[in-house]
């Protein structure tokens, strides 16, 4: 059982559930997204998928946001008042698969991309989750999803310091919960702990 945490910053519920999906769920979800017969709510899945952004931060994006192999987010955390955009590397395949869905060169550049209310939304995306196999609890979310973008960027060697920038954090203190969760290499060295 996970150490529990029982402030908000933290990967497990008060009930020592894990919030985040495991890899195996993640590319359950993605190969979800892609089996979607409507793209415009795939294209919603890959971009939270991969860019851990919060969904109402997806929701606000226009195609103004998108440029090749990036996307500019509008942080909904304010600093000092200011508005803040974070700018965030994504597969290139990504944003052509926006351009053509959307029609980014057509058209006003600052609509919104998703029409979906934020509870839509939240709602649709857990339709996906179901049909990815993935089961109920605090994971299936797309705060579990942002979470499992989190700890993907952790377990794929990316510095601390750029995950706190993707996600939009204020101290690197919230981003360290990533480090909570046991991945392959921790195992890796408890095994050797245990063969000897």
């Amino acid at each position: 059982m996970p150490h529990v945490h029982s402030s908000p910053a933290s990967l497990y519920s008060r009930q020592g559930q894990r919030k985040y999906l495991s890899p195996d769920e993640r590319r359950r979800f993605l190969r979800a997204a892609a089996r979607l017969k409507r793209p415009e709510l795939a294209t919603l899945c890959l971009v939270l998928a991969h860019t851990g952004c919060r969904i109402s931060e997806a929701l606000a994006l226009t195609p103004a946001a998108i440029s090749k192999g990036t996307i500019a987010v509008r942080s909904l955390k304010k600093r000092g008042g200011q508005v803040v955009y974070r700018e965030l590397p994504v597969p290139p395949e990504l944003t052509r698969i926006l351009a053509t869905v959307h029609r980014l060169d057509a058209g006003d550049p600052h609509r919104r991309l998703w029409r979906y209310s934020r509870s839509g939304a939240w709602r649709l995306i857990k339709t996906v989750m179901r049909s990815a196999g993935i089961t109920s609890g605090p994971h299936a979310t797309p705060k579990g999803l942002r979470h499992g973008f989190g700890l993907h960027a952790i377990r794929s060697g990316v510095p601390l310091h750029l995950v706190q920038k993707w996600l939009g954090h204020a101290s690197l203190t919230t981003t360290a919960i990533y480090l909570q969760a046991v991945g392959a290499e921790e195992r890796e060295f408890a095994e050797r702990m245990w063969a000897s």
